[in-house]
């Protein structure tokens, strides 16, 4: 398997064995149940669909009931596709967990970040400031030129200009397994990874 989906349990620190602190992230990561197995024959290419959570009935369409099914699946909160391995046998309704991933191994996580509202280009794309004084007044924080005047007399597409900031999916890379607990299906992730607590994550394996 070349991933897992899991949830972003919070942040926490742990010593290593030079007594150094090693920020880290608490990742609940699976059980993911398999829900649909793609094939080249069936769908054009190799992957597998994986399903982690609960939700309620009530919350569920029928389509999704129907297609959980097959798989002996009463709900899922996220659903996933994850490149498949070809020297493995999937089965329908199979479980994975933390036990794919190993101490030491380099991941990549996907999360969806923080929003954080409406934001001017100082705090969304880190604009400097302008001038405090020497004539400048009331525009410190304004955005400054946008473009020409007589052509194109528009504005090109692409500019950074203030709106709405966060809340899109990231991609922390290259991070480290430091620890894992098997028995509560934790594992310590080296850094920090986007989104709030209790988000749902996509582990990759490198």
């Amino acid at each position: 398997m070349y991933g897992l989906i899991g949830k972003k349990v919070k942040m926490s620190q742990i010593f290593n064995d030079q007594g150094h602190v090693v920020p880290v992230t608490l990742v609940e990561a699976g059980p993911c149940v398999v829900s649909q197995i793609k094939t080249v024959d069936s769908d054009g290419y190799n992957s597998i669909q994986l399903a982690f959570g609960n939700k309620s009935k009530r919350n569920t369409n029928k389509p999704t009931i129907g297609h959980l099914k097959k798989a002996d699946i009463q709900s899922a909160k996220v659903l996933a596709e994850f490149e498949s391995l070809d020297t493995f046998e999937y089965k329908l309704g199979q479980k994975f967990d933390s036990s794919i991933f190993h101490v030491g191994e380099i991941v990549d996580v996907r999360a969806k970040s923080k929003g954080k509202g409406f934001a001017g280009v100082i705090k969304r794309h880190n604009f400097a400031t302008q001038d405090a004084t020497h004539g400048n007044k009331h525009t410190q924080r304004a955005p400054g030129s946008i473009g020409q005047a007589s052509w194109p007399s528009r504005v090109f597409k692409g500019m950074k200009m203030a709106g709405r900031k966060g809340s899109g999916n990231v991609t922390a890379q290259n991070l480290e397994i430091v620890d894992i607990d098997k028995e509560n299906n934790l594992l310590y992730v080296k850094g920090a990874i986007p989104g709030p607590n209790n988000t749902p994550v996509f582990i990759l394996k490198k």
